[in-house]
């Protein structure tokens, strides 16, 4: 695991599984013939090796006669799943009033479909298993809560333009994309904004950064790069953030003409 917390949390899991097993009377290899899972999986998850789906802790539950203590482990242990930088990041969006991004080389995590999501993820390299794909995925769509809680936080996006051409997954994972961008912009709390390849003056061009503006005046700062991200507090680093996504969003196209940009992608894929 990553994290100390996430380790803890999967420890905790096993050690209870392991328990409940040994009082029913079963050894590894039972459990799982009765839960469906191989005797392997069950040890690594006792072991805290492997990080148990909700089905695994269902049926074990059930299996075990547990009243319901092992099922409720499932939401803690899908926090575990997500990286601890997801799950830090996702504290602040949480808490955030105002959340600002902009995006150079793909479609913002927050507005990405599953399809697209998964094509970039299994891009990387090193390679990740289809596990971890799954994972990371999971991680980033339940970022998207943050266009559901109540009080709706304003979100702005500013896209360039090769991000809503560059097929990663496809065209018509693209495709479903682009359509998606149209759904959520209809939301009255979200704009999105594309920068036109052709623009002269860009304010950005040092890469993809993000703000967050918390409660009581405070704002944050986050980017990422190749192996690296990190969360910018200095309150004049956060200022020139600031500063540069104005002027990105000025440069842009506004969010209706951007709307419009996007339908137009999408008559010429047809």
């Amino acid at each position: 695991m990553e994290d100390e917390e996430a380790a803890a949390v999967l420890r905790a899991v096993g050690r209870q599984i392991k328990m409940w097993r040994e009082t029913a009377g079963l050894k590894q290899a039972e459990l799982g013939a009765a839960i469906g899972y191989g005797e392997e999986m069950v040890s690594s998850v006792e072991r805290a090796r492997r990080v148990p789906k909700p089905d695994f802790l269902d049926k074990a539950d059930e299996v075990l006669a547990a009243g319901g203590k092992l099922a409720a482990m499932k939401e803690d242990v899908e926090r575990a799943r997500y990286p601890k930088k997801v799950r830090d990041l996702a504290k602040l969006e949480d808490e955030a009033v105002e959340l600002g991004a902009y995006a150079s080389l793909h479609i913002h995590g927050l507005l990405q479909t599953p399809e697209y999501a998964h094509a970039l993820f299994a891009m990387r390299r090193p390679a990740y298993t289809e596990e971890e794909i799954e994972r990371h995925v999971a991680a980033r769509l339940a970022r998207k809560t943050v266009f559901d809680r109540v009080p709706r936080p304003l979100v702005t996006f500013v896209q360039e333009e090769t991000t809503l051409r560059r097929p990663f997954g496809g065209r018509m994972v693209l495709r479903r994309q682009l359509e998606h961008l149209l759904e959520i912009a209809e939301l009255r709390h979200v704009e999105i904004q594309v920068m036109p390849t052709n623009r002269e003056d860009h304010a950005a061009v040092m890469g993809s950064f993000r703000l967050l503006k918390l409660p009581g005046g405070k704002a944050l700062g986050h980017t990422e790069s190749q192996l690296f991200d990190r969360v910018i507090s200095d309150p004049q680093d956060v200022q020139v953030l600031d500063m540069r996504y104005g002027m990105i969003r000025a440069q842009a196209l506004s969010p209706r003409e951007s709307l419009t940009f996007i339908e137009k992608l999408l008559g010429e894929d047809t």
